[in-house]
């Protein structure tokens, strides 16, 4: 079975390597030289071989594929999310962090509370930022990048199987601040 493991996010080098946002279910063990990276290009499944990989931190990484030598050819890469084979073991555990959400299809119900009146927006969750005092997700949100708190009284609903996720938010919160 495959699964969402991270985002291809941008150049590092000029000779076709690549900054990738591992998700939470990335293997702390993972081989390269044994175990390729899943991308869907042109709605064909492509296993990306890794010549190069370097972790960056926990959620972070640094490769560079055989056969993609040129900052061009890495570049067609850009935003697309791979996926890894997991053994059944591993597919098992019911524990999620809130890095899995990460590329998650998101809906948020923005709710007036005065009026009673509410609206709804789509985008994707881009990311998670991990803090005790304030974890937050950011949302993208009919074009622009919101951040809003990684709390469970937003969340309505998390369609795993689906990657969609449900959040109902006061009104104002994404008129807070946007980056």
């Amino acid at each position: 079975m495959k699964t969402p493991a991270g985002r291809i996010n941008r150049l590092f080098g000029t000779e076709g390597g690549v900054m990738l946002s591992l998700y939470a279910p990335f293997p702390d063990d993972f081989a390269p030289a044994t175990t390729p990276l899943f991308v869907t290009i042109d709605g064909l499944e492509v296993p990306l071989w890794c010549s190069r990989f370097e972790r960056r931190g926990q959620t972070g990484a640094v490769a560079a594929f055989d056969d993609l030598d040129t900052e061009r050819r890495a570049e067609e890469l850009l935003g697309l999310e791979f996926r890894i084979e997991v053994t059944e073991e591993a597919a098992d555990d019911d524990e999620f962090y809130m890095e899995d959400l990460i590329g998650f299809e998101a809906e948020a119900e923005l709710i007036a509370e005065e009026q009673g009146a509410h609206r709804t927006v789509h985008g994707r969750l881009a990311d998670y930022y991990d803090s005790e005092a304030n974890p937050l997700f950011e949302l993208e949100l009919e074009g622009r990048a919101v951040l809003v708190p990684a709390a469970e009284e937003f969340i309505a609903r998390i369609d795993f199987e689906g990657r969609r996720i449900k959040f109902v938010l006061p009104e104002g919160l994404i008129d807070l601040q946007t980056r």
